[in-house]
């Protein structure tokens, strides 16, 4: 089993002006994926459940979750840029989320906050990712559930090549896109990795799905 530092001393590209808005439009192209998870979500989660997205981005999960169901949703994110973007997006759907800024290592929020904690394609650009796990405990309510998706070490550049084709990019975005995603692997972690990062914080153990380039790791206080 690989060892996982506590920390990554680079953060990796910071997602702020042009570089957000452009990750915000691409990624807006293809919103059928977060409807489905939207909709997977809510069949998991009673009415009145608090949500909390750490590092929402656009917003685009946490507004589709908002459509389905009264549920009170924070989205918590590091990047001024995004939390600005996905607070227009919220306006624009008609539908009542909470954007703002904050770090995923040191949340300002309330312990036994959450009912359900969901984080998607972040969690591997964590300074802290061991702490951050640790504030996810914290803050989730007893008997609580977190849920995160990011890429895998293990992902073939096969799997890459077939992710980006079907979201449906022109030809130039496709290419700057398997980059990308080539550069993130670097950074992502190995399912060994996330086991034992889980068995390191006070969750102990975590169940782990993976499909494609990623994987789906549920914890449970």
């Amino acid at each position: 089993m690989s060892t996982v530092k506590s920390s990554k001393p680079y953060k990796g590209m910071a997602m702020e002006g042009l570089i957000a808005r452009w990750y915000a439009r691409n990624t807006g192209k293809s919103m059928e994926p977060f409807r489905k998870e939207a909709q997977v979500i809510a069949r998991q989660l009673p009415p009145g459940s608090a949500v909390l997205e750490v590092a929402p981005g656009p917003g685009f999960l946490a507004i589709e979750l908002a459509k389905l169901g009264s549920y009170p949703i924070i989205g918590l994110d590091i990047s001024k840029s995004f939390v600005r973007i996905a607070t227009e997006n919220a306006l624009k759907a008609g539908v009542e989320v909470t954007f703002q800024e904050g770090d995923a290592s040191s949340m300002p929020f309330e312990s036994d906050s959450f009912d359900f904690i969901y984080c998607r394609a972040a969690f591997k650009n964590f300074s802290e990712p061991d702490q951050a796990l640790k504030e996810m405990y914290r803050v989730l309510k007893p008997g609580g559930r977190a849920v995160i998706h990011d890429m895998r070490r293990e992902a073939s550049s096969d799997a890459i090549k077939a992710t980006v084709k079907d979201m449906g990019l022109g030809w130039f975005n496709s290419l700057l896109t398997r980059w990308i995603l080539h550069s993130l692997r670097k950074r992502a972690y190995s399912l060994d990795d996330f086991r034992q990062m889980a068995e390191e914080t006070a969750f102990g153990t975590c169940e782990i799905k993976s499909e494609g380039i990623g994987a789906e790791i549920t914890l449970q206080k």
